[in-house]
């Protein structure tokens, strides 16, 4: 029996239905349980709004945070569904879906797959889940990482199985679908350039700016400063600056 009927059959159904009863609506954007913590969430957001910005003038990808992908072979919405923390599907036009529907997007599954690890889900993660992206997905770059413990691994498809991506000098595991690594930065799963460059978020990169252009000011008002302390100092000596 499946875990959906399990569910059913372990819920009292009434004997009739009300008539003003509202039923769910069935184009639903999303299945499967909700995000587990606000950490979760929070570092999902955040590898979105990095890889998006990084991206910005980029449409042949998607993007996308705790949603649910349909794979069923028989094309049925009813079973055979996932919805992974995080995702990449290149090759793709980059427009808003209610989800992911593998038979409507011409057979592609995502690229790229991280999972976010709770005491819950770990074990679902490192064994079944790992299992169904290299066996069905077929999914490249398979990740998980624990924001709890800072736990980080990363898996690439070789020959059909997934074999583990080895940390470079600083810890941070390449991704060869994105041409990015993922390493950690203050306790938070981030993107890193080739060159090991992290990767800002949109007001990571405005902070930076309101900062250069304050520095800039700054170096301004002292080369300022310091020509108006020299003309003073030529009027002493009885000679007029504009002349010079």
């Amino acid at each position: 029996m499946s875990a959906t009927a399990e569910l059913a059959t372990s819920q009292e159904i009434p004997e009739e239905i009300p008539e003003n009863f509202i039923f769910p609506p069935s184009d639903l954007y999303r299945d499967e349980h909700s995000v587990e913590t606000e950490l979760h969430l929070r570092q999902i957001i955040l590898l979105l709004q990095c890889l998006e910005w990084l991206w910005r003038d980029r449409n042949d990808f998607y993007a996308a945070g705790h949603f649910t992908i349909y794979y069923c072979t028989q094309q049925l919405k009813s079973q055979d569904f996932r919805s992974p923390d995080f995702f990449v599907v290149l090759g793709t036009e980059r427009k808003t879906r209610k989800s992911w529907v593998v038979w409507d997007e011409e057979g592609k599954y995502p690229n790229i797959i991280l999972e976010i690890l709770s005491p819950k889900t770990a074990n679902i993660d490192k064994n079944f889940k790992k299992q169904l992206y290299q066996d069905t997905f077929r999914t490249l770059d398979y990740f998980w990482f624990d924001p709890e413990t800072l736990e980080l691994a990363g898996f690439h498809l070789v020959d059909g199985e997934y074999q583990p991506i080895a940390p470079n000098e600083l810890g941070y595991l390449r991704s060869q679908q994105l041409d990015l690594s993922l390493g950690i930065s203050s306790g938070q799963l981030r993107f890193f350039t080739a060159t090991n460059e992290l990767v800002p978020t949109p007001e990571e990169v405005a902070e930076r700016e309101t900062g250069r252009a304050d520095a800039e000011a700054g170096r301004a008002e002292q080369e300022a400063g310091r020509a108006d302390r020299l003309a003073a100092k030529l009027r002493e000596l009885n000679i007029d600056p504009d002349t010079i």
